[in-house]
């Protein structure tokens, strides 16, 4: 997979005065087509400014039920910058980590990082879900069947809370078409899989498209649900040495072929080398010899590189393939280097 790096360069406009003079150059026409080009950069530089600074001071919260169903009593919480204008702001869905048996919606570095983001103007959702897990084991003892059911099963609740968010557009004021799911470990394994199988999309409108998709250390199960016709802005973060999801193509936990837990994942490497083979867009951060800790290191450290994300690939629909390579002294001993951190 070959890597990219590109710079983004943010322009910038000053206002300056100058004394009157009579010139043929600034004629009427010049005269329009000069403000014209101040207006659209100035604005430019204002709607990035908007994404990449947190320019808000409060951010409004509340909690809603999203499905409430005779066995389920689900709730998002939705953080929101106060006293913002705009209308059809992007979404962050943000589903948390935990194997599917703990986490919530609410822990405290989770609530930080839904409150930087919506102080940068995007309105941003932690959704809770069933813990199918809970009081199990979601390791090579758990029967390959069952992980993949609860893939299924979150995908199609994560699938509930976007239509909540769909049927709120007007009193959340945001953009359907940019609705991006984000997720951590197990919620980064269930947010690809809502993203890209179709299965679990049944609650949502036959047209409705996520605008892009966030994994933090997270996998899918087949790396074909990924096709020209199906990729979306994808953004991955991943450490090499993950015991737990695989960065490349491995078993989920690494796990021995004959044990009941033994199902093959494709992780980020995988992804983003299937999506530059499609010729789609990706950003890939690989943590060379890092471990699981890539789970919960982007929304604390890489809050500037999401929001990019959401600016430029998402809302500006710019194509890019970016691999970012963050080198480490560590040694790993679960599988060999890759080529990109051995450089």
């Amino acid at each position: 997979m070959k890597s990219y790096l590109l710079c983004n360069n943010r322009i910038n406009v000053d206002y300056l005065s100058y004394p009157i003079q009579k010139s043929n150059f600034m004629t009427r026409p010049y005269c329009i087509l000069i403000t014209c080009l101040l207006i659209c950069l100035a604005s430019f530089n204002i709607y990035g400014q908007r994404y990449s600074e947190q320019i808000f001071e409060e951010v409004n919260k509340e909690t809603v039920r999203y499905l409430n169903a005779p066995d389920k009593d689900l709730q998002i919480d939705i953080y929101q910058p106060a006293n913002d204008k705009k209308e059809s702001r992007p979404v962050i869905l943000y589903v948390h980590g935990g194997g599917f048996a703990g986490g919530s919606r609410d822990e405290p570095a989770i609530i930080e990082f839904c409150e930087n983001m919506a102080r940068r103007g995007i309105v941003t959702v932690s959704m809770s879900y069933t813990l199918t897990m809970k009081g199990k084991s979601f390791g090579c003892g758990q029967a390959a069947a069952n992980k993949l059911a609860t893939f299924k099963h979150v995908a199609l609740e994560i699938a509930e809370a976007t239509r909540y968010i769909i049927e709120s557009k007007k009193r959340l004021s945001i953009d359907p078409g940019a609705i991006v799911l984000a997720g951590s470990s197990a919620g980064a394994e269930a947010v690809l899989h809502a993203a890209y199988w179709k299965e679990t999309q049944t609650p949502l409108p036959k047209s409705f498209t996520y605008g892009g998709v966030i994994s933090m250390a997270g996998a899918i199960y087949d790396i074909n649900l990924i096709s020209a016709e199906s990729a979306i802005p994808t953004q991955l973060f991943h450490g090499t040495c993950d015991n737990l999801v695989p960065y490349g193509t491995a078993p989920h936990h690494y796990c021995n072929e004959d044990a009941p837990g033994y199902l093959v994942l494709h992780g980020a490497a995988s992804i983003a080398d299937r999506l530059e083979k499609l010729k789609k867009g990706y950003y890939l951060m690989t943590g060379c010899n890092d471990g699981h800790g890539w789970a919960g290191r982007p929304f604390k450290k890489h809050r500037d590189e999401i929001a990019e994300f959401i600016w430029l690939d998402v809302l500006q629909s710019k194509f890019r393939q970016v691999h970012k390579v963050i080198e480490t002294n560590k040694d790993c001993t679960i599988t060999s280097t890759p080529e990109a951190c051995s450089n």
